[in-house]
């Protein structure tokens, strides 16, 4: 009976692109709920009013980063395409300046939908706090990544 046991826990469940990014969604969420109480604990310019408050502003967080690290991305490829040292430093120039502009539109945009209830400090709290999420999610992807069974050379996943 073990044995069956333990060859239905080996065999691969295969996962839906919309199951990952939901799973993807959720942990990050989760993640940056954490970050967020624990520099409510541990910063007096951070505050926010309620737990439930703290993953509404997680959520949002979460759209702001990813809607903001696509253009961040699709700004560099642009640039990267166009190739030769002008558009490089151009295009190094243009991503600096959306990452650090976006600190600012995300402290608007949270001031905005929140008000009083999510104080999150000053640019630069929100500048620690963001480079806080995405380490604290790096290293939670990190942990999952080296649980799951070795990569095979040259191998993707199936999905």
């Amino acid at each position: 009976m073990w044995k069956q046991l333990d060859r239905a826990r080996s065999a691969t469940v295969p996962i839906s692109r919309a199951q990952r990014r939901y799973a993807d969604f959720l942990a990050d969420v989760l993640v940056y709920t954490v970050v967020l109480n624990l520099a409510v604990e541990y910063s007096d310019a951070i505050v926010i009013d309620s737990f439930t408050i703290s993953v509404l502003t997680a959520v949002l967080l979460k759209l702001l980063l990813d809607v903001l690290s696509g253009v961040e991305h699709r700004v560099t490829h642009f640039f990267r395409s166009r190739g030769g040292v002008p558009f490089k430093i151009v295009g190094g120039i243009t991503v600096f300046a959306i990452l650090f502009l976006s600190k600012l539109l995300i402290l608007e945009i949270v001031n905005l939908v929140f008000g009083d209830e999510v104080e999150l400090g000053h640019f630069v709290e929100v500048v620690v706090l963001i480079v806080s999420m995405i380490v604290a999610r790096k290293l939670v992807q990190l942990g999952y990544e080296r649980l799951g069974p070795p990569q095979r050379a040259g191998g993707g996943d199936a999905t």
